[in-house]
């Protein structure tokens, strides 16, 4: 086994824009609203990009190598996570996702638990996340009145926030900003207020599932400081668990034999050393780490999320 690029999955939205070029060279024409980089969902499939299984669909990789590449704790699962990075020139949809329970009866899908992290934003951009504290009644009323605005929780922003988007949580990205998106593999979205676009709206589901007493979660770093690196971790939920690395020189380690991990850049470029090869890895890049990789190293300057899921 080896880390694993794969193929961009590129997708055009009306909110999207051509942020990604600050850092991509291949990007296709249009309003490139997100990359799917870590995905194996019915909506997406990644295509190995690099080393021997160039070319492979990450769900025949799953199926011919599923111990080596998830590891010994998810040999009977589905792959549960996607990671993508999402462009928004214009803002986004007032949406919410249903959690395991709705989305399994309804959806026959994983629920949705997100995590946010900011690479670049503009100035004064901002995210809505929760509500200023209606009750559904009063939040009801105001979207048949088509009114809600005042309703939402608008947070400021800067490069490097990051918050964790429960289930259940209202929530919306600003314009002007560059996100990771890592959360359950699900592509479940229910859409409550559009800003007048002409889209299909989902406001008796959402309804349903939105949980009015949830609160916006800052994530805050808090580093330990090690010898070429230093280290914090972001959150953990039920679901998947995300740690911080700033690397001013290597960070060594070894992959889990039980499950998996993806190491995202967000800043800095640098390598992944691993018997006695190496993968580049740049702001932007997603890369598998699988469970059977062994030990390997990060030499460079850069700024890394590492993500595993809960088992």
């Amino acid at each position: 086994m080896y880390p694993i690029k794969f193929e961009n999955l590129y997708y055009d939205k009306i909110w999207g824009g051509r942020e990604f070029e600050n850092f991509r060279d291949n990007l296709p024409k249009g309003n490139i609203a997100e990359s799917w980089d870590i995905a194996c969902n019915p909506h997406g499939i990644g295509i190995v990009a690099n080393g021997k299984f160039k070319g492979m669909a990450f769900n025949e990789l799953i199926e011919k190598y599923k111990e080596k590449v998830l590891g010994k704790s998810l040999i009977n699962e589905q792959f549960p996570l996607l990671v993508k990075l999402i462009n928004s020139s214009e803002n986004l949809s007032v949406q919410v996702h249903p959690n395991d329970e709705y989305a399994k009866i309804l959806e026959n899908s994983y629920g949705k638990t997100e995590a946010w992290y900011v690479i670049d934003a503009k100035d004064n951009a901002e995210l809505i996340v929760g509500t200023n504290g209606c009750t559904r009644e009063e939040f009801e009323i105001a979207i048949n009145n088509d009114n809600i605005e005042k309703y939402l929780n608008r947070i400021k922003i800067r490069k490097g926030d990051a918050f964790l988007i429960n289930s259940g949580l209202i929530h919306a990205i600003g314009s002007g900003v560059v996100i990771v998106e890592i959360q359950q593999n699900s592509d479940i979205t229910y859409r409550i207020y559009d800003y007048g676009r002409p889209r299909e709206l989902h406001i008796e589901k959402a309804l349903e599932v939105i949980d009015f007493n949830s609160k916006p979660q800052k994530l805050v770093e808090n580093y330990k400081n090690y010898d070429g690196y230093k280290y914090t971790k972001l959150c953990r939920n039920n679901y998947f668990e995300i740690d911080k690395c700033e690397i001013h020189s290597k960070y060594k380690t070894t992959s889990e034999v039980e499950y998996f991990s993806i190491i995202t850049c967000v800043e800095g470029k640098g390598l992944i050393n691993y018997k006695n090869k190496s993968e580049s890895i740049v702001k932007g890049d997603s890369i598998l780490i699988p469970a059977q990789l062994g030990k390997y190293e990060i030499a460079g300057n850069l700024e890394i999320l590492i993500s595993k899921p809960v088992i």
